[in-house]
């Protein structure tokens, strides 16, 4: 498992299609945006444009363990983005966050293949204004800290150039 955490266009979601990539296909992508508004609606096109097959998408904004869970046994698969997730699953006020973030690390602990993770580091900014921002910023943090712990490998990237700060080379 690689846990890939960078800034917005940090080049993180390119990098993390590589590794994948490296490894033969067909590859399974689980995306986690929900196209609300047009800017995001451009956004997963041209993500979607950058995988042509033999990538398959899997959309999964809010059961992510499920959609780990059920990719088939070897096969690559990358998640983009966390963040989102965890997003999609805070503004769900019937969610039980704590469970869920539960569920979704023992899923990328017991995956049956290569498995990478997409994650915004958002810990690098200002205090946030309000309370809901703090509480994003806090959980997305904790959450990046119990999957690096499980992780075999963590990359930070900046301005497109991956950092390893655990695990090999790849």
């Amino acid at each position: 498992m690689t846990l890939v955490l960078g800034g917005a266009r940090s080049g993180k979601s390119r990098y993390a299609e590589g590794l994948i990539e490296a490894r033969p296909g067909p590859w399974r992508y689980v995306a986690t945006a929900q196209p609300f508004d047009d800017e995001m609606r451009a956004r997963i096109a041209e993500h979607r444009a950058r995988r042509p097959p033999p990538w398959e998408t899997v959309d999964a904004p809010r059961d992510l363990p499920a959609a780990i869970a059920r990719a088939p046994a070897g096969r690559p698969v990358l998640v983009d983005c966390l963040t989102l997730w965890l997003t999609n699953a805070m503004l769900d006020e019937a969610a039980d966050l704590a469970a869920e973030t539960d569920a979704l690390v023992e899923a990328c602990r017991a995956v049956a293949g290569p498995l990478v993770l997409v994650s915004n580091e958002v810990g690098y900014g200002i205090v946030p204004e309000n309370a809901l921002a703090r509480r994003f910023r806090d959980e997305a943090g904790r959450l990046h800290q119990r999957l690096g712990a499980i992780a075999d490998r963590v990359v930070l990237v900046v301005a497109g150039l991956p950092m390893i700060i655990k695990g090999d080379v790849q």
